[in-house]
């Protein structure tokens, strides 16, 4: 028995020498962007990015790797990987992380034109038809060996001390996923459904994540409805409050975990930028959380049901915008609800990791809303054109962290 338990303790010795122990890194401010060109994020002094990492993109349609082809195994199954899309992703990642940039990557399924990727990646019971992003296929043997073998490369490749590749520190788990009907699609479900489900997809993740980084974070992903939900059908969307506080209590009842939250505090009314008019409240029953009551979520996250080993959970709001409307002050009220969302952000100093502002650029196919710090050219979907006013209020708010942002004027 002796040679045998030295034997299991040098084996979990070399396991565990595998894990980097380095710590989330301090930033000198949450300023942050959903990156589309690394030189302008840099230029703008950005201390936090996002990015986004499809996972039916990771993933090859090939049943069989080829000679050289990567792969990626998990429970007895292999799986080939797309390496073109990994190489797309080391662009965007190496950049950024090799100057000091801390990135988040948001891990979504998309429907495939593929049959096999949309059976491996896909929840089974998901709507063939509607939905934009999908909860994952976690059900099946295969369905869930993929993830787990998809999330264990990500996690081994650009989250792991060894940083050739780039290196990203935030995990968020699918999208906005209390309007489910949307952006989690997994079929009508209610609300313990969607929380089951979830929890076991987010533990997932971390359990591979923690195989390679001691301290990188994962987040929850929820959109601005607190007590209000996005859908009139309770079976399509669920209100954010509810679905945290049956995420927090699942994760309890099957083992607790280092779990934190990414939150997306639009405007009430996306297509209105001047947030400071939101008819919300700052307690706990408010119908949303937007930037004039932000407040509600770090007093949330200290309630001794979400604290974790004593600590409240980590805050991260990783996209959010402010539309450019047809008024005549338009560029000016972008730029103000900017001006005011970095305030209300740096009056919760230290509680929050990132504020991802979102978009870079104008995007031609995001329902008409104009939320860029970019204009785009005209034809076409996000190739940038003219820088907007915000562009350099954003630009000046990385070295004013704690303090208001510059006037307009």
């Amino acid at each position: 028995m002796r040679p045998l338990l030295a034997f299991c303790l040098l084996q979990a010795l070399a396991a565990s020498a595998e894990v980097d122990p380095g710590a989330y890194p301090a930033t000198p401010s949450p300023k942050g962007l959903q990156v589309q060109m690394a030189a302008d994020a840099l230029e703008l002094g950005v201390h936090h990015a996002g990015i986004n990492l499809t996972l039916n993109g990771l993933l090859s349609p090939a049943k069989e790797p080829q000679p050289g082809q990567s792969t990626a195994t998990a429970d007895g199954f292999t799986f080939a990987i797309n390496d073109a899309f990994v190489r797309m992703i080391d662009r965007q990642v190496k950049p950024l992380s090799d100057q000091g940039v801390v990135v988040t990557a948001i891990l979504t399924t998309y429907r495939s034109p593929d049959e096999r990727l949309r059976s491996l990646t896909i929840h089974p019971k998901a709507d063939p038809a509607k939905g934009t992003t999908m909860a994952a296929n976690t059900v099946t043997p295969e369905g869930r060996a993929c993830y787990k073998a998809l999330t264990d490369f990500i996690a081994r490749r650009w989250s792991s001390a060894d940083a050739t590749h780039g290196r990203i520190w935030g995990w968020v788990i699918s999208n906005e996923v209390n309007s489910h009907h949307e952006w989690h699609q997994m079929g009508p479900a209610t609300a313990e459904e969607v929380a089951m489900q979830y929890e076991d997809q987010v533990r997932l993740a971390w359990t591979s994540l923690r195989r390679h980084s001691a301290h990188a974070r994962v987040y929850l992903s929820m959109e601005h409805n607190w007590t209000a939900k996005n859908h009139p059908d309770p079976l399509q969307a669920c209100p954010g409050r509810s679905l945290l506080e049956l995420f927090a209590k699942r994760a309890r009842e099957r083992g607790d975990f280092d779990w934190n939250l990414a939150f997306h505090p639009y405007p009430a009314n996306l297509r209105e930028p001047r947030t400071w008019l939101d008819k919300v409240t700052t307690d706990d029953a408010t119908p949303k959380v937007t930037f004039k009551n932000l407040e509600v979520l770090t007093k949330k996250l200290s309630t001794p049901e979400l604290l974790y080993e004593g600590k409240p959970r980590r805050l991260s709001l990783t996209e959010q915008g402010f539309n450019v409307t047809k008024r005549p002050d338009a560029l000016a009220e972008q730029a103000a609800a900017y001006a005011y969302a970095w305030e209300k952000v740096s009056r919760l100093d230290g509680q929050i990791d990132a504020f991802l502002y979102h978009r870079q650029v104008d995007h031609a196919k995001e329902g008409g809303l104009r939320l860029g710090l970019w204009t785009n050219k005209e034809g076409s979907i996000a190739d940038p054109d003219q820088k907007r006013p915000i562009w350099f209020l954003f630009q000046a708010a990385a070295r004013r962290h704690g303090k208001p942002p510059p006037n307009l004027t």
